[in-house]
Order: structure tokens, then sequence, then C-alpha cells
């Protein structure tokens, strides 16, 4: 890892190594402002609870620190505690409600085509099985914290240009209120760009490429969901993940990227596979799961000319999410996942299918 420092010296980046403990996150938590550069964590064991598939094993972990708007380091609030109102500036500055379940979602017709005027009456959202009842809705164009994450490994080197344009091309469809933050991994992942909305710093972070190494892509979606998660402003939470070949270095397993994913209010996924000699069949079904379980989508193109299309439809797919919250009526405090089915019915409309995601475990059951 030195030595991938000593190639770029002027990189300010952080390194993320991708493998979470409790002992992490309470300390990444309770940090009072952010250091400057990753701090290596003690050795742990850890395994997230609720979950006996993902096996624990020791690392030495160390995570992303918090940050506000514009890489500004700011302290996450605690539980139950509201965002700092010296940034509730917009009607839609969402504060910290540990206790209501918050749902991004996007409505199509039987043509697949987006449907973006209905009201609050239109939806029904289920919990296990039980019917809530909706306590918010929005459906305007809500500000997203954003994490672009692209695999920076030795197979993308002649796809990079066309891969740089079109996520630039998302950027900027972007609401001017959006805070983008850019990650490069191969099998070691690169903040190369905290949160910010200033498209040329984000066009350098994109520049910032390698080119060499394996694919730690359970790595870079794990750290990069924590790090979202740290952003104490924004509400609206999505990942844009690009790879082009299969996980081959992550610490992480694919049951702790999903359990990270499926966390209550947790991001909406969108991946884009690259077909190539990299991505099997196999690949691409747990990248379009993956997906799927957040409300997201996975788009595989057969031709990197079809790339900036796909990022203009996956920009369009984020302005007309509806949000709509619910506070759970299941009062256990146990961490076991809740599936949630969202229906929607209106005049005019035949048939009409929701996107949203299809459950999660409630408070902190993965750490």
């Amino acid at each position: 890892m030195a030595v991938a420092l000593r190639r770029s010296p002027r990189r300010s980046m952080l390194l993320i190594v991708f493998c979470l403990s409790l002992a992490s996150l309470a300390q990444t938590q309770s940090q009072t402002a952010a250091p400057t550069q990753s701090q290596p964590l003690p050795q742990t064991q850890a395994q997230p609870q609720g979950s006996s598939a993902v096996p624990a094993s020791p690392v030495t972990p160390a995570t992303l620190p918090p940050s506000g708007p514009s890489g500004n380091s700011t302290p996450a609030p605690s539980d139950g505690a509201q965002a700092p109102s010296s940034q509730d500036s917009g009607v839609f500055v969402f504060k910290k409600r540990v206790e209501e379940v918050i749902l991004h979602a996007t409505v199509v017709d039987e043509q697949r085509h987006l449907v973006p005027n209905l009201d609050r009456s239109t939806f029904s959202v289920f919990e296990s099985g039980v019917r809530q009842t909706v306590t918010s809705f929005h459906r305007d164009d809500v500000p997203v914290a954003m994490g672009i994450v692209i695999d920076n490994s030795g197979s993308m080197r002649e796809k990079r240009d066309k891969v740089n344009e079109a996520v630039l091309n998302l950027i900027r469809q972007s609401n001017p209120e959006d805070e983008i933050f850019v990650v490069n991994f191969n099998q070691d992942g690169y903040l190369d760009q905290d949160f910010t909305s200033d498209l040329n710093l984000l066009r350098g972070a994109l520049q910032r490429v390698s080119m060499q190494g394996s694919t730690a892509l359970y790595d870079a979606i794990v750290a990069s969901s924590v790090h979202l998660k740290n952003n104490p402003r924004l509400d609206n939470k999505v990942l844009l993940v690009i790879t082009d070949g299969r996980d081959n270095a992550s610490r992480e397993t694919l049951q702790e990227a999903r359990l990270r994913l499926q966390q209550q209010n947790g991001p909406t996924l969108y991946a884009i596979g690259l077909l190539g000699d990299g991505l099997e069949p196999a690949d691409r079904q747990v990248l379009a799961a993956l997906a799927d379980s957040t409300g997201g989508a996975a788009f595989f193109p057969s031709d990197l000319n079809q790339l900036d299309l796909i990022s203009r439809t996956i920009g369009h797919d984020i302005r007309s999410r509806y949000t709509i919250g619910y506070k759970s009526s299941n009062a256990r405090q146990g961490s076991e996942y809740r599936p949630i089915q969202v229906q929607a019915q209106a005049p005019g409309y035949h048939q009409l299918t929701v996107r949203t995601r299809k459950g999660y475990y409630p408070g902190e059951s993965v750490h």
C-alpha cells in the first residue's frame, strides 16, 4: 500500500480497508471531529448481530471518517438527535428520525414508463404483511448523498474514459444540493474525493486512476455504505457501482455487503456491470440481486457507447423518486429482517409497479 501512495504523492485520498466491527463503528461515530487520514483500528473479530451466515475473522479495520457537505468534517448526530440546525436551511434537509422508516420509491406503468405525478393516497405500505400508516410523503426532487464507486483494476484500462464521461454526465444532471464522493478501488479502495457538489473536484477524482490490481468489490460496497451513513444531512442516499469483474480480493463477504445495504434507511444501489471475460452470468445475478433488494437497478451494456444512455436513465430515475416514511407498528426490539411491500393504485393505470427496498434490518444490526 505504501507503494501505491508513493506512486501518486499528490493524491488526496484516504485508504479504505473494508472490514467493519462493532468497535470501529463505535469509535467512528463518537469522534467529535473527523481525522485528516483514516486511522487503523485494533485487530478485532466482528460478526453482525442477527446473522450467523457471515463468518467472523480477525482483521485490522479502518473506516472512512464521518463527513459533512463538501468534505468538511462534521460529527454524525447520536441516535435520537437532530441534525445541526445551521444546516436546516431548506425544506428537504431531513432531521434524524431513528424511529421512522424512509423508503425511496420509483413507480412505472405497464410500458415501464416512469409515473412521477401520484399523490400520497395512491400508496399502501406493508411491513411483514401488516399495513403501515404513512407519516411523511414527498414527490419532489430531493437532494441526494451519492457515492460513485468505480472498479480501478487492470481490466478497466480500455473502458475508463467512457465510464468517466458517463459518470460526469450523471453528475451534471444532479440537484445543486446533491453531495457526491468518489471511490476508486482495486484490491484496495481510495476515497479520491469526499462529499462535494463541485464538478471540477469530482472530475479530478475520476481521473485519478492506476488501472492495476484485483477487485475487492464487496469491501468497496461495505465501506462506501458506511461513509454514506455518516453524512448526517441528507437522508436520500445512493450508491452507483461500476465494475467489469467478479470480486476476488475482498475481506468482506457477499453476505456482509447484502446486510450492510439492507440496514434501515440504507442506500439505493445502482450497478453497471461491463460485460467481458471477468463478469460471468453468476456475477451479473449477484449485482442484479443486490440492486433489486434496495430498490435500485442493474445494467449490463453490451457496448460501452450505451453507458451515456444508462447514466441518463439512472439520473432520471433518481430525480423521479417518491419519498415515503412510516413508523413501524412492530414494537419488538429484535434484529430480524422485516420484509416490505409497497403497492400503488391510481385511476387511469391498469397496473403500477413500485420499485423500492424489499425490507430492512431494524436499528444498528450490522457493525
